[in-house]
């Protein structure tokens, strides 16, 4: 029997830019590998200070949209105590407030139990930190 408990890191890319990675291809991968079609729960975690997980729908503008609403509610500008980095890095930093920096995730037979248009997201806003790990962990 496969083991009760597995993880892994990804590396992933996010360049210079804010972006909304969509990872639930990785998480449907590492589970194909490890879940042996049973049921549990995925955990998805960045162990980073300035980026979270969401939940959301892509590729229909939900994404950018998710970035325009960070934008109203986190405004890169020179309001924040925390300034070291690009201008406005601050709010990077509040972000996991608002995205939190994990989502626990059912598996039903080995896969991912989302909606019809749900995907599993890395939401990076900080364009000073190019290169993100994501930690996925099974349980079943």
């Amino acid at each position: 029997m496969p083991d009760a408990f597995t993880t892994r890191t990804l590396n992933v890319a996010t360049g210079t830019r804010e972006r909304v990675v969509d990872i639930t291809d990785d998480c449907e991968n590492f589970l194909a590998e490890v879940a042996a079609g049973r049921d549990g729960l995925l955990n998805v975690f960045v162990p980073h200070a300035t980026c979270g997980i969401a939940v959301i729908e892509t590729g229909a503008g939900s994404d950018d949209d998710l970035l325009a609403a960070l934008h109203t509610l986190l405004p890169s500008d020179d309001r924040w105590q925390h300034r070291h980095g690009s201008p406005g890095h601050g709010r990077d930093h509040v972000l996991p407030a608002i995205v939190p920096p994990h989502a626990t995730l059912p598996v039903i037979a080995g896969h991912l139990e989302l909606g019809t248009w749900q995907s599993v997201c890395l939401v990076d806003t900080n364009v000073d930190n190019p290169n993100r790990q994501v930690r996925l962990s099974f349980m079943s």
